[in-house]
Formats: C-alpha cells, structure tokens, sequence
C-alpha cells in the first residue's frame, strides 16, 4: 500500500465516528495495538522533542524501506503515533519525505489537540521525514 492509501484509509475510519469521544477512544486502542519498540530504544536520542510527553521513536531500515516503532507515557500521545507509525512505516524513504500529511487535518486531529499535543504531532512528523531524509541520504 503506498502512503496515500492507507492515509486515504485513516481519514475513512475515522470519519465513521459520530464524535470526538469516539475518535479518542479509536486513538487509545490504535496505541494499544502498536508494535512496542525495543526497551534499548527508549533513549534520550530517540524521544521526540517538543512533546508534552515521552515519546520514544525509532526507525531502522529492511529492504530499502524504514520501519518505525514506538511508544508514548500518554495514552492519546500512544495513539497519534500509532497513526503516524502506521502512515509511514514500511515505505521508501523518498515517498515518506514527498508525503503530504493533509490526513491529519481531514481527520480533524490538530484542531481537536491542545496546543502542546499539536505542537508534539508536527514534532513527531519531522523526526519521522528526518529519519527518512537519513535513510534517503544513504542510499544515494
């Protein structure tokens, strides 16, 4: 699937959603199904800076495509990189960097964010191109 598929996916999941509440709780349990990154991952080079709270990513490269994982000390945290992680991973570097991510405003994710969440999402999407901007690097 490429990035725009499963964005295309994401947004017609949770426009299946009456309100607010029921996306939340779509968020919690799309965290609790993300792959734990590795204990040895949750270092200091891995969190994401500008988030109000931990969240750890870590990327590696199989077959010149990056994998993400991750984990959050939030709940709501866990779920937007649940979102993102499964948005990105698994994909060539250059499609992640080319990637729009009008998604998330068609989902109406920043707009239902504090403004320290919503700082923390655009946080967790330039570490997720940076990883990929590094992977790109080195395959040219």
């Amino acid at each position: 699937m490429t990035i725009e598929e499963v964005q295309n996916e994401i947004i017609d999941e949770f426009s299946m959603f009456e309100d607010w509440e029921e996306r939340y709780q779509y968020m919690i349990d799309l965290g609790k199904t993300l792959p734990l990154i590795d204990e040895k991952y949750k270092t200091e080079d891995n969190i994401i800076k500008g988030c109000q709270s931990k969240v750890w990513v870590h990327a590696d490269m199989q077959e010149d495509k990056v994998n993400f994982t991750a984990d959050s000390d939030a709940i709501i945290t866990k779920g937007i990189i649940a979102i993102l992680i499964r948005a990105f991973s698994n994909q060539h570097p250059k499609d992640i960097i080319e990637a729009n991510t009008d998604f998330i405003d068609k989902i109406g994710l920043k707009e239902h964010l504090s403004p320290t969440r919503a700082n923390g999402l655009v946080s967790m999407i330039k570490q997720i191109k940076m990883y990929a901007i590094a992977y790109q690097t080195q395959l040219n």
